[in-house]
């Protein structure tokens, strides 16, 4: 493609909106263009880089068996329904209605509509085990859309849906989608890690999510260097801390003066005492389907703990839409509660959720329930009881591993995939059965995997790029090579040129040939920006038959003959294009 021909609009100064590299840069480089908060559109730059991704994505699974079909967008809303997730999804999914006032939403995934499928379809356990899959735009109405790609309204994902006849079906499919994802972000050029992930809306009983590593990303994990645990922070387990007394230790409860000191870094300060001595409550009201009010929720941790929202969530059974915290002067007048001073001593009319390791914290300080005053020597057991005990505590770098015991290690990143064990959550819930091989009927036992594509697209930008722009792996890349004409009025300069791009182009490397009319600065600055993987620069010493060859990647530049250039390019693609050569 001639650069002279090509519809190309690069931004020299950074769009006041953007924050990420990844956001930035695919704005400057004119590969994506915004339509609105959340919406974007792909020009004909990015939109190459999109299709590579798919293209990796359909070898893979294609070699894995998966089959690729392509369902409607819109979906009707009785299909939701049934499964349970029309309420249970909540805001973010887009709903709305045709002309008759039928409900339908815009899809943010299709577990409902393969799940229609399988009942329709599959009826004997000969036709199991199947693997269908589509690629395809989806819709998520985020309450506030942001960085780019990242976390927008409308994405490219492609989801995969496995069924089989029993759980061992499933765990060999569960095994052939992980080594599938393993390969495609490989080939993608990612540095990615799957780690043990809470299942969220979409269900299931098990769940890993594979995490691009970045200083950027909203996603938290923690790992272990001794041992192979990796779990986002939602589903790390947290091991309790060693009790610190018995009942024989328990001391008289006392209240306690503790003016002006709300927080727990307050009431340590004031009462001299590590914040490992005290207790926190957070104050929650939940909804039930209409909307409306309907439980209030005091949750414990140790003072110096976070509280792990999902685990809060997933302890009392709710939507994550379904939460929020609590305003607490009316839920004082409800249980007994009072901002700042809250204590599980007394309350009533609210559930409480304790922190699983407080009933080994022995002669803890706790919210007194009255304002400017804290109760010492509270006890779980003896002083209060929970109406549910489970670990609440959001894992910390430092803290002992679960599985091993040595310390744990903490990192950011971007999720560009996740694979869940449905099990039989949607085929229970929906009805779809197969007979086996005695003619009895059994629910089909499935699994789910997704990949965003445009997040992926968004996650290698920010893994692969420098001051001066992006820094394409080659199997992604839009083009291979870019050939910087420096004068195209040169003829010597311009014939040699057009022979490195036919020669290049007849090798199967994808070229770009910029012949623009511009200064040659503003094509290196161009050609550093976009990416483009090998740059080869046609100047004065053409009429020697030689140019310039760099790599996007490194800083040295070699001057050496079009021949050579032209043979070092084609074998370099042919060497990276799968990804496997070439990890930044």
């Amino acid at each position: 493609m001639r650069l002279s021909e090509m519809h190309l609009k690069t931004l020299r100064e950074v769009p006041s909106e953007a924050e990420l590299a990844s956001h930035i840069l695919l704005l400057r480089t004119g590969m994506i263009r915004k339509l609105v908060s959340g919406v974007y559109g792909f020009m004909n730059m990015g939109y190459r880089s999109v299709r590579k991704i798919e293209d990796i994505i359909r070898q893979e699974m294609d070699a894995k068996g998966g089959q690729e079909i392509l369902m409607s967008a819109v979906q009707p809303a009785e299909l939701w329904q049934e499964s349970g997730r029309w309420y249970a999804y909540g805001p973010e999914l887009w709903r709305l209605k045709d002309r008759n006032g039928r409900d339908f939403c815009l899809g943010p995934t299709h577990e409902e509509i393969f799940t229609d499928i399988a009942r329709a379809d599959i009826t004997s356990h000969r036709q199991l085990p199947v693997n269908l899959y589509q690629i395809q735009t989806k819709y998520r109405d985020e309450a506030r859309p942001r960085f780019g790609l990242m976390r927008s309204r409308e994405f490219i994902m492609k989801d995969a849906y496995s069924f089989d006849k029993d759980d061992a079906g499933l765990d060999e499919s569960y095994k052939k989608m992980f080594s599938a994802y393993e390969r495609i972000f490989k080939r993608c050029g990612l540095d990615c890690r799957p780690v043990e992930a809470d299942s969220g809306a979409i269900g299931g009983s098990n769940s890993h999510e594979f995490t691009a590593i970045s200083e950027v990303g909203e996603s938290e994990i923690a790992f272990c260097e001794s041992c192979d645990m990796a779990a986002t922070l939602e589903r790390a387990e947290v091991v309790d801390a060693k009790p610190t007394g018995s009942e024989k230790d328990f001391l008289p409860m006392e209240d306690v003066h503790t003016p002006d000191s709300k927080t727990i870094e307050d009431v340590a300060k004031y009462l001299g005492i590590s914040e490992d001595k005290t207790m926190k409550a957070l104050l929650f009201i939940t909804y039930n389907e209409d909307g409306e009010k309907d439980k209030y929720v005091a949750a414990f941790v140790r003072g110096d703990r976070e509280l792990n929202m999902t685990k809060l969530i997933n302890a009392l059974g709710i939507p994550e839409h379904a939460i929020e915290f609590a305003d607490e002067k009316e839920m004082s007048a409800v249980t007994g509660c009072v901002g700042g001073f809250t204590g599980p001593v007394g309350l009533h009319d609210c559930i409480v959720v304790v922190d699983s390791e407080l009933p080994g914290q022995v002669n803890l300080v706790a919210g007194a329930n009255k304002a400017e005053y804290h109760t010492k020597n509270v006890n779980y057991g003896r002083d209060y009881k929970a109406d549910i005990l489970v670990d609440l505590k959001t894992l910390r770098e430092g803290d002992a591993c679960p599985v091993c015991g040595k310390l744990v290690k903490t990192a950011r990143g971007i999720e560009v995939g996740q694979v869940f064990k449905l099990g039989t959550k949607y085929s229970e819930s929906m009805g779809a059965y197969y007979k086996d091989e005695n003619q009895k009927e059994k629910p089909i036992v499935m699994g789910c995997y997704g990949i965003g594509v445009t997040r992926t697209l968004a996650a290698v930008v920010e893994q692969h790029h420098d001051e001066n722009g992006i820094i394409w792996p080659i199997s992604v890349a839009p083009y291979h090579c870019i050939i910087t004409l420096i004068n195209p009025k040169d003829d010597v300069q311009r014939e040699l040129a057009e022979s490195i791009y036919t020669s290049l182009q007849g090798m199967g490397v994808e070229v770009l040939l910029d012949d623009r009319t511009e200064r040659p600065g503003v094509k290196f600055k161009d050609a550093d920006l976009l990416g483009i993987p090998i740059r080869i620069t046609v100047g004065k010493l053409a009429g020697e038959g030689q140019v310039e060859y760099k790599l996007r990647r490194d800083e040295n530049k070699t001057v050496i003959s079009a021949e050579e250039a032209v043979a070092a390019a084609t074998q370099l693609v042919s060497q990276e294009s799968d990804g496997r050569i070439y990890l930044k």
